[in-house]
């Protein structure tokens, strides 16, 4: 038993930042149902109001978990945080605005099911996420270089 744990302990320790990374993305696709549901049902609001509501409170969730446990990082000064705060904000808009213009080419243009295209959106909108999150926002560097 012990050479499996060990095992799996090592595989997970040189997999971490992706693991980690699909762990909380899908607890932050659970919380931005469980939020949506709850403003648009128990509150009684406006779907697109509760869609909105519950896609910032899943950003803000999304940010605190990737930077303290899938990418770890080292920023501690109010404008590097603030920083790196804009800059997954601007990404995940980005990637938003991505997914939507995709669902309309595959739905509107291409005729493909909705729910196939929603599902291959989300495959790259979280791939999207993660290489701006591991390249732009949360990289590794000593210097505060351009981004």
């Amino acid at each position: 038993m012990k050479k499996l744990w060990d095992f799996g302990w090592g595989l997970y320790k040189k997999h971490e930042e992706g693991i980690n990374y699909l762990i909380f993305g899908f607890l932050a696709f659970v919380l931005n149902y469980i939020l949506y549901f709850l403003f648009a049902d128990a509150m009684q609001l406006h779907y697109m109001a509760a869609t909105v509501l519950s896609w910032v409170l899943t950003v803000v969730f999304a940010y605190w978990t990737n930077r303290t446990f899938v990418f770890k990082s080292q920023n501690k000064d109010t404008g590097s945080v603030v920083k790196e705060f804009v800059s997954f904000i601007g990404a995940r808009i980005a990637t938003e605005v991505l997914e939507l213009v995709l669902m309309y080419v595959m739905v509107d243009l291409l005729s493909i099911n909705d729910k196939i295209s929603k599902l291959v959106c989300q495959v790259l909108v979280i791939l999207a996420n993660y290489v701006l999150s591991k390249i732009w926002i949360f990289k590794k560097s000593s210097s505060d270089g351009d981004n």
